[in-house]
Parts: structure tokens; C-alpha cells; sequence
């Protein structure tokens, strides 16, 4: 069951999942109404509200509200405890629940030793404990993949049912997925474009709280965000942000330390690794074995996450925390599965999918389909010309080639300013320009 159309009481025996209500077709975590149902950590808000006020000579309440994603009626607790504490003091009441405060030099200096320990503001965090909750019980009520997403997904690919059914195992079943073979015979869209078939949305927080420690979890970069109607703002919990399921992919970039919390001297917080903030969705690891880290430590690092779905991350302190992590690790590499793998991680891998040469039938598809993206219906001879010319030169077809043939024709007829045409002179120059040769 969707979590955007479950009942509005959800009943859980997980005692640490937010409180969760309907508004209209979706189900979200409720607005906090007090400090304490907040569940963080003592003095987490009125700490992160000081640090706030002291970047402002003056703060109101729906600002220190719209900053740190909290309800104005929160927001205003908060800033209240703040002023019972001596921390701050209120200079102007607009209106009920709409106050004007300062900061006092007893909350500046008190601000700046909070600085010092952790310079983050932003988003009000909830604690790991809520998110590991908030994830499993997504994952029990999230609609189950079948074949006709697989099959929507991958409609852009030709590739055998074999190969679909593969990866729709895969996702299907949250397992992991080792698809190996040559180059440039479609891995990594497959990786890519496989993250497609995950249905529904999910929530996650835009940062953790691990006692006085933040993590910072949402990222532009990886995360794209669902729109939710202005009227309903007010009325879940703005600490969670509704993303679409997220793919997020690692080459040759990949290090062990970017496999660990990222923490920020300068402004002393930590940064979510790339696997943690695929939760939900897909983490592609393109390009297997050609990292700048040996494929053996790799392997040794996933191999906890892979059977458990948890893994441990380090904070600076050395202290080891448990997250969750539930998501479809796919590993995509050229090179032999021998090379870079061992028996004992292969066992491990949910399913192998090998992705060899094309037909001959399925570089035609190939072929037309791309061709046919840019307006053009290639005659059959021009492409039976070029399968002779793979059979001439004793040269393995491969599924990117038909693209890259055809990309290059275009550049070819854009140079002397004319519309595409896939004529025989034109992808023989094409050919040339790619493969080389005479």
C-alpha cells in the first residue's frame, strides 16, 4: 500500500514513528504542537534558535519559524524558553503568536559556545531514531513493483526479456544487482533508468540529530523535492521533505572516506554519504573496479550493508552509530566478474544479469529507434551496410554505436549546414570519424 493513500490512523507498535495524518490524499507526519512532541534531545530547538538569532540583530517568530521549518505556534515556545532562560528577551508583540525578540549578551555569548561545537542552522533535525522508523515503515507501504513499471521504465532500452526480468527481480525485491559485460552494451542506462520503475514517494528529513550531533541529509543534488499544495504546509511536520525516490550514482570518484560521515571542521556538522541518501531509491556504483580505492575494500564495505541493511558510520569522536540503509545497490563494471569480485560477495548479490553484444536484430531496433528521436527513418540497406561492415572488420557490435554513429552524422550535417540525413556517404564518414581507419 502507497503511503499517499494509506488510512489516516496508522497503527505501528514502532514506537519511535512520527504521528502520522491525512491531509487530503496523503499521509504525513503530524506538525509537532509543543517542544516535547517534538522528540529531539533536550535544548536541540532552543539551542538551534539561539545560534539563529545570534546571525540577526532582530527575529520574529514566523522568520525563526520559516528557518528552522517548525510551526509558528512551535516556534514561538521556543522562543519563549529562550526568553525564560534569559537567552533572549521580546521587544515587540505584533499580535498573538507573532512576537519580535533579540538575543541578550548572556544568549550571545552562550550562542557563541554552541557555535563552536556545531555551526549548523537550518532545518530543525529529528533524531536517527525517527528517520530509521519513518524508513521502514515507508518500505512496508510502499506499492509493490511489477512488471508493467519494469516494462515502462526500461521502454527506452532494447534489451532481452531476460535481462528485464533480471532487474525487475531486483527492485522488485529491494536485493542487490551485479550487472557485468562489455562496454558501452547499456550498464549503466540500465542502472539509471531502472530507478524509474520505483513507484510512490517518500519522506525524509532534512537533517539528523545523534545527541549534539547534526547529519545533514537532503541535498539538491540528489534529492528532487514534491511539490506540496500551500494549504497543507501548515499542517505536517516541515522537518520532512517529500522527495521523489532518489537514484544516486558513484564512479570513479569513489573513495572509503566518502562511504563515511563527511565531517565539516570549518562548520562542524556532518555530511550524509551518497549510499545513505539513496535510501528509498537506487545507489549505482558505475563503473566498478576503476575507483581509487582497490576493488577488495570496496567489497569488504558493502558486505555488512548488503546482508543487514544497516550499516555503521564513525562521528569524529570515533563513536559508531547504526543507520539504516534500504535501498537497490547496483554495481555496474566492464571487467571481469573474477577480477573484482570474490565468491563470498557474489553469494551475497542478489541477482547477476550479463549484458553481451547485440543481435544484429537489436542494433537494427537500436538504430531506427534513435534515429527516429531525431526525425529520421534510416532506408534498411544503410543499416544492413554498416552490419556488413561490423562483419568486414571482424568488429563486435556494441549498443552504444548506433548513437555514437549517429550523433556524428549530425555533426557532420550540421557542419555544412543541412538537416540530418543517414545516407551511405554520410555514415561512411561517420564511421571513419569514430572507428578510424581509411
Amino acid at each position: 500500500m502507497d503511503p499517499s493513500v494509506a488510512t489516516a490512523d496508522v497503527p505501528s507498535k514502532d514506537p519511535y514513528l512520527p504521528p502520522m495524518q491525512r491531509l487530503g490524499d496523503l499521509v504525513a507526519p503530524k506538525a509537532p504542537p509543543d517542544i516535547a512532541a517534538a522528540q529531539v534531545e533536550e535544548g536541540t530547538l532552543t539551542d538551534l534558535a539561539l545560534k539563529l538569532a545570534f546571525t540577526a540583530a532582530r527575529v520574529n517568530t514566523k522568520w525563526v519559524a520559516q528557518r528552522l521549518h517548525l510551526s509558528v505556534t512551535l516556534a514561538d515556545e521556543v522562543m519563549i524558553q529562550l526568553c525564560r532562560d534569559g537567552l533572549a528577551e521580546e521587544t515587540l508583540q505584533t499580535s498573538q503568536g507573532s512576537s519580535h525578540y533579540r538575543i541578550t549578551q548572556r544568549g550571545r555569548e552562550h550562542a557563541a559556545r554552541l557555535l563552536e561545537v556545531c555551526a549548523y542552522i537550518g532545518p530543525a533535525p529529528v533524531r536517527l531514531e525517527a528517520y530509521a522508523a519513518m524508513l521502514r515503515w515507508q518500505f512496508a507501504n510502499t506499492p509493490q513493483v511489477t512488471p508493467e513499471h519494469v516494462t515502462n521504465a526500461l521502454s527506452g532500452l532494447v534489451m532481452s526479456s531476460k535481462a528485464m526480468q533480471m532487474a525487475g527481480l531486483a527492485v522488485s525485491s529491494g536485493r542487490s544487482l551485479f550487472v557485468f559485460g562489455p562496454s558501452g552494451n547499456g550498464k549503466s542506462s540500465l542502472g539509471r533508468q531502472i530507478h524509474n520503475a520505483l513507484p510512490g514517494d517518500y519522506w525524509i528529513p532534512y537533517a539528523i540529530s545523534v545527541g549534539n550531533n547534526v547529519i545533514r541529509l537532503y541535498d539538491d543534488q540528489c534529492h528532487q523535492r514534491v511539490d506540496i499544495p500551500n494549504e497543507r504546509l501548515g499542517s505536517f511536520d516541515q522537518r520532512w521533505v517529500r522527495i521523489r525516490r532518489p537514484l544516486v550514482v558513484v564512479g570513479g570518484e569513489l573513495t572509503i572516506e566518502l562511504l563515511d560521515l563527511v565531517y565539516s571542521p570549518t562548520m562542524r556538522y556532518y555530511e550524509a554519504p551518497p549510499h545513505l541518501k539513496s535510501n528509498g531509491g537506487v545507489f549505482l556504483v558505475d563503473d566498478f573496479g576503476r575507483e581509487r580505492v582497490s576493488p577488495e575494500q570496496l567489497l569488504n564495505r558493502f558486505i555488512t550493508p548488503m546482508e543487514f541493511q544497516i550499516d555503521y558510520l564513525s562521528l569524529n569522536t570515533g563513536q559508531k552509530i547504526q543507520v539504516p540503509l534500504r535501498h537497490v545497490l547496483i554495481i555496474a563494471t566492464n571487467l571481469s566478474p573474477e577480477l573484482v569480485t570474490d565468491p563470498a560477495f557474489l553469494r551475497r548479490m542478489g541477482y547477476r544479469l550479463y549484458l553481451g553484444a547485440p543481435t544484429p536484430e537489436q542494433y537494427t531496433k537500436i538504430f531506427q529507434q534513435y534515429a527516429q528521436r531525431h526525425g529520421v527513418t534510416p532506408a534498411p540497406e544503410v543499416i544492413d551496410n554498416i552490419l556488413e561492415r561490423y562483419k568486414g572488420q571482424n568488429r563486435e557490435l556494441r549498443c552504444c554505436e548506433p548513437r555514437d554513429l549517429i550523433e556524428r552524422a549530425r555533426d557532420i550535417c550540421r557542419y555544412h549546414g543541412r538537416p540530418l540525413e543517414l545516407s551511405s556517404k554520410v555514415l561512411d564518414l561517420a564511421w571513419i570519424g569514430y572507428f578510424g581507419g581509411q
